[in-house]
């Protein structure tokens, strides 16, 4: 066997290993995708509360991941990220099941109470298959493909949420919410029994860093990730509304667009990274999804609209790996759960403060102003990433 045909072989392997893991991912954002454009809109025109509500409600998940992440990145560390990534599926079975007892409700009050609870377990489901899912892919295919791992739960996260968002609105069409909660069900148990039949990795060994520690390392990085999460947050929880102010069709396709741009970049530009280094790689993608987000505000009609879905998607791909790879050489790799789980924090945190955030803007100056404002948020990320990346060189040459 001639080396090229080995190492093509080599990467087959490893990526048939990484998707063994990230399929579990893929199956919590697929729940996570299949309420997006429908209860935005079933909270404003249905129940009768505000836009910051709707947009609130969305982002409350964010802010139950906020809440969980750095305790399931300590979980990895200290009790595997098989155990995990199971009890994240656990926790989607449970938001299911929240949504199914809505379904069976009346009173605005009541469906909404239960719509947070769901809300609450997602987060929760959120935060355990996706820290999990990376630190159980690194585990077995070595931290030196810390990038690809990434890459690929990304592709299930934002493939997940792009296939389910459409199937959503026609589950909710078919059968209202009693519909996608018992979707929700079968899709968790299902995930459920796949990861406690999967092979572990082992706990790395070593001492681990204290919080405060892996938490002051990764503070700019995650500042910067934060920014570049911010349209990302205004898509979703406020492109349905934005749509039905416009009075057009087809919301849940621009979250579709979105995904679609954002698994073909993970899928063809993934090796960017590795040439041009996080730094840059990322430089490139915040300038990318800003220009999405104001062709998004500035969008007289869908298609520039679905166009400018896209290229916040284009965008916003890279960015999340491009900057881990940068923060995670700063810890060891007993400590690399932590890292990754409060990294990703600043994600939860960005979308967490998104909905009620960008809900007062739109109050305040409509729903095409949430794109600008996002817009100034990402270009603020790139200065800051800029900037890291020159502190970085100068290290490196001194």
């Amino acid at each position: 066997m001639n080396p090229q045909s080995r190492a093509g072989r080599l990467a087959q392997s490893r990526t048939a290993r990484i998707l063994g893991i990230v399929v579990f991912n893929a199956i919590v954002y697929f729940t996570i995708g299949l309420p997006l454009a429908v209860f935005p809109g079933l909270v404003r025109y249905q129940l009768g509360f505000g836009a910051a509500l709707a947009g609130g409600l969305i982002s409350l998940q964010y802010s139950a991941t906020l809440a969980t992440r750095s305790l399931v990145g300590r979980f990895c560390d200290t009790y595997g990220a098989k155990f995990v990534v199971s009890a994240g599926q656990g926790f989607a079975f449970l938001s299911g099941f929240c949504v199914l007892a809505a379904g069976f409700c009346h009173g605005p009050m009541a469906v909404l109470g239960w719509l947070t609870a769901s809300r609450l377990a997602l987060g929760a489901a959120e935060s355990g298959a996706g820290t999990g899912c990376i630190a159980w892919g690194v585990g077995r295919v070595g931290a030196s493909h810390t990038a690809e791992v990434i890459s690929w739960n990304g592709v299930a996260s934002y493939g997940g949420v792009a296939l389910g968002a459409p199937v959503g609105v026609a589950l909710f069409h078919a059968g209202g919410l009693a519909a996608i909660g018992a979707t929700v069900l079968v899709l968790a148990a299902l995930g459920f029994a796949g990861a406690r039949v999967s092979p572990a990795v082992p706990v790395m060994p070593g001492a681990r860093l204290g919080l405060g520690r892996v938490a002051r390392a990764m503070l700019p990085f995650g500042l910067a990730l934060a920014g570049g999460s911010i349209g990302f947050g205004a898509i979703v929880a406020f492109i349905a509304l934005d749509y039905s102010a416009h009075h057009w069709p087809g919301a849940a396709y621009a979250l579709t667009v979105f995904g679609l741009a954002f698994i073909s970049v993970r899928l063809v530009a993934i090796g960017s990274i590795g040439r041009f280094g996080g730094f840059r790689a990322s430089l490139a993608s915040f300038a990318i999804e800003a220009v999405g987000l104001l062709l998004l505000w500035a969008a007289p009609a869908p298609h520039a609209a679905l166009a400018g879905a896209a290229l916040t998607g284009l965008g916003f791909s890279l960015i999340f790996p491009a900057i881990a790879v940068e923060a995670l050489k700063t810890v060891p790799a007993s400590s690399r759960g932590a890292a990754v789980g409060l990294y990703t924090v600043f994600l939860d945190l960005a979308l967490g403060l998104t909905g009620p955030g960008a809900g007062v803007i739109a109050d305040h100056f409509g729903y095409p102003a949430v794109f600008l404002a996002s817009a100034g948020t990402v270009l603020a990320a790139l200065i800051l990433t800029w900037r890291l990346m020159l502190t970085h060189q100068s290290k490196n040459w001194n």
